[in-house]
């Protein structure tokens, strides 16, 4: 006797993937359809142009001290101006200790906080040296500010201020500048035998003196 057919085809077989029983499957390229492509990636902000640096908006001191320094010192000092809240001198070099010992003796400027300098590699004078004294009895700040080349040596603040000893050598330490007169002008931070002067512009923040370095330390680099 033969077998009986199966309702659906003649050898009863299960429907396809895609179709029903009763229904032709569908084309394959039907059935799967490709992805759609992916939108590409937004091109990457243009990097904006550097900014110009600030321009230091200093305006005149108008005062009876920045009178006094005038007459006193006639084209020696160069400008008085100040700049939020903050008073300062610019006198030619040969003047800056004059100007110290005047604001000490003159007008109770008789504590010096500071000396500190500025690398301003390109330009000619190539250094701001700055010095900063305070007077208690005004409660007042003034800063003189000079301008120096590359190897001028200033005349040593010592005579006018003890404390200039340690403040010059720093600067020297750091910068390079040798003071004229000075009692002691050595490192003060860094060994004698080290090279260069960390806080001068060519000097490069991670650069170190890798000479020192591996005879004093016994390895290849400070960093």
């Amino acid at each position: 006797m033969a077998d009986e057919q199966k309702p659906g085809g003649s050898e009863g077989s299960p429907p396809a993937k895609g179709e029903t029983a009763g229904e032709p499957a569908k084309p394959a390229a039907e059935a799967a359809k490709p992805a759609a492509p992916a939108k590409p990636a937004a091109p990457a902000a243009a990097h904006a142009p550097p900014k110009p640096p600030a321009v230091m908006a200093a305006t005149p001191w108008e005062s009876d001290l920045a009178r006094e320094l005038k007459e006193r010192f006639g084209d020696r000092v160069t400008e008085t101006s100040t700049y939020l809240g903050q008073n300062f001198i610019v006198a030619k070099p040969e003047a800056a200790i004059p100007v110290l010992e005047y604001l000490k003796i003159e007008a109770d400027f008789d504590y010096l906080v500071d000396i500190t300098a500025v690398d301003w590699p390109k330009r000619p004078e190539r250094f701001d040296l700055v010095y900063v004294v305070y007077s208690f009895a005004r409660n007042e700040r003034v800063r003189i500010k000079t301008y120096i080349a590359e190897g001028y040596q200033p005349e040593t603040a010592v005579s006018v201020h003890l404390t200039a000893n340690w403040l010059e050598r720093e600067v020297f330490d750091m910068f390079g500048i040798e003071f004229a007169g000075h009692p002691d002008m050595r490192r003060i931070l860094l060994p004698e035998e080290w090279q260069g002067y960390p806080l001068r512009k060519d000097y490069g923040i991670l650069q170190q003196d890798d000479r020192w370095v591996q005879e004093n330390l016994g390895i290849e680099s400070g960093q």
